[in-house]
């Protein structure tokens, strides 16, 4: 079990502000840019991404299969494998939004949901948080993509899911971190409260 975060325990880790600067305040990014003090008392720079947050979703199938979505990722330059997934918009609950996104980017609707957990993919330079859900009991509709967003949907076992993690086909953090849940529930060993 890990060491227990205590009121004071932590102060010898604790970096703190001292001035901020935004380097950047674009349409979908903010950088900031932080001067801190470090425990120790020396001073030094911190750049990060703010993120307002997001969600993934779990879609299970009746058929024991998982959906997934194939999209073209830019930075990466290449098409990605992932679990549908989007950002909170301003206010957005995080179950709205995980219902909003899998609806959007699949078409499809379920009726049973259930709060896995969160994830930080990238703890090093930006805020971003994801929360993980599972939806089950699932109807299609139609899909209703963003202007200029395209994405293949289509299913997959689990067992396919799993391997295309361990032989790199899937490098998503978020995708990664969900075959893992994914991979608990199947087996019993996390459990998930359903609504």
């Amino acid at each position: 079990m890990p060491p227990e975060s205590r009121s004071g325990a932590d102060a010898h880790l604790i970096e703190h502000p001292t001035g901020s600067t935004d380097v950047l305040r674009g349409h979908f990014l903010h950088i900031k840019r932080d001067t801190v003090r470090l425990p120790g008392g020396a001073t030094a720079t911190r750049e990060y991404v703010v993120h307002p947050g997001a969600v993934m979703v779990i879609p299970l199938l009746e058929n024991g299969r998982v959906l997934l979505e194939r999209q073209y990722r830019y930075p990466m330059q290449r098409v990605m494998i992932e679990f549908p997934a989007g950002k909170l918009d301003p206010g957005e609950a995080s179950l709205v939004c995980a219902q909003r996104e899998l609806q959007e980017e699949t078409g499809y609707t379920a009726r049973e949901w259930a709060r896995a957990g969160v994830l930080h993919p990238v703890i090093s330079y930006a805020t971003e948080f994801i929360d993980i859900w599972f939806a089950r009991g699932l109807v299609a509709g139609p899909q209703r993509l963003d202007a200029g967003e395209h994405l293949d949907v289509f299913e997959a076992t689990p067992a396919e899911l799993l391997n295309w993690c361990r032989d790199g086909t899937v490098t998503d953090a978020k995708t990664l971190t969900g075959a893992l849940w994914l991979q608990n529930v199947l087996r019993g060993d996390w459990s998930l409260d359903w609504t």
